[in-house]
């Protein structure tokens, strides 16, 4: 009998015309992932009976509950997918290479479904009405450039044979760790050891009474731009700002040449005061959990961009 493996586990990702209804065969991506845990969970209802003796009864079951995450490589291609559906359909420029611009804070997000297949088994669950939660990049010196994403989806069906068709492959080359800058209104900000930003939907499943266990839909709430920056203490510039409350432009990205590129602007961006600790006979550090805001003339509080030679993200 064969076993599942995670070296043969694929994932692929639709977008839905009606949400809730997985796209027809061939309308899917296979997306490049090190690690998953989407899918659905259904708990028991401890017995409350009494009399009975001290031995409980028999429990029931709950409503069950789609969601999990991946861990996705921060790459020129793919990362086009997951990023329209955590903002929206991009608006795209160019002729090739291509520029795909994301804005924060959309009032309607795209619904996606997601296959999770292990072909040894062979078992194959298809997630749908799928929305981006979150997604979160750490940004580091060396080593591999990760991103992590979370879904919340309405229900799963697992099937015996896949439902995508044969899907859509990416050309996977992943952005290097030497090739990212961080910026402060337009200038390199220098002493960067570390920094990240997580970006949510705050998403909240519309719980109804419904003879599927599933849920009605998933809205959007607030959205939030939230990070760090680590950086070896050699200047009070950023303590300065955060001590007066200035609001700066923030941009984190990484650029290969000017058809390879990520970037975020995050347009108003507020730094805390930190605590600036010693903890031994080495180099000093100061880490700001910074938050951006709405910018007025820029009317969101991000833009993501990417540049690629990929035309457009729809099948």
């Amino acid at each position: 009998m064969a076993r599942a493996k995670g070296s043969r586990a694929q994932v692929a990702v639709g977008f839905e015309t009606t949400y809730g209804t997985p796209p027809a065969a061939g309308k899917f991506w296979r997306m490049p992932f090190s690690r998953e845990d989407v899918g659905g969970t259904r708990g028991l209802l401890a017995s409350n009976l009494l009399g009975y003796g001290r031995d409980e009864q028999d429990p029931v079951l709950d409503g069950q509950v789609v969601d999990g995450g991946a861990t996705i490589p921060v790459d020129k291609r793919a990362l086009g997918v997951w990023l329209k559906g955590l903002l929206g359909a991009p608006t795209t420029t160019g002729t090739g290479p291509y520029t795909h611009v994301f804005k924060s804070g959309a009032q309607v997000l795209p619904s996606m479904s997601i296959e999770i297949g292990m072909p040894e088994v062979p078992s194959f669950a298809m997630n749908k009405g799928a929305r981006v939660n979150t997604l979160g990049i750490e940004m580091r010196p060396r080593g591999l450039i990760d991103a992590t994403v979370a879904v919340l989806a309405k229900g799963e069906v697992k099937a015996p044979t896949t439902a995508i068709g044969t899907p859509v492959d990416f050309e996977v080359e992943r952005f290097s760790s030497f090739t990212g800058s961080v910026k402060r209104d337009g200038g390199v900000l220098a002493n960067v050891v570390g920094a990240s930003f997580n970006y949510s939907n705050n998403l909240e499943g519309v719980e109804t009474i419904r003879d599927d266990g599933e849920v009605e839909d998933i809205d959007p709430g607030m959205s939030q731009l939230r990070g760090s920056i680590t950086v070896r203490y050699a200047s009070r510039d950023l303590m300065d700002l955060a001590e007066a409350a200035t609001p700066i432009e923030l941009e984190l990205g990484y650029r290969v040449s000017a058809s390879e590129a990520f970037t975020l602007v995050a347009h108003r961006v507020f730094l805390p005061k930190p605590k600036v600790s010693i903890d031994g006979p080495g180099g000093i550090q100061a880490e700001y959990q910074w938050q951006a805001s709405r910018d007025a003339t820029e009317g969101v509080a991000a833009t993501f961009t990417l540049v690629n030679d990929i035309s457009n993200y729809s099948l």
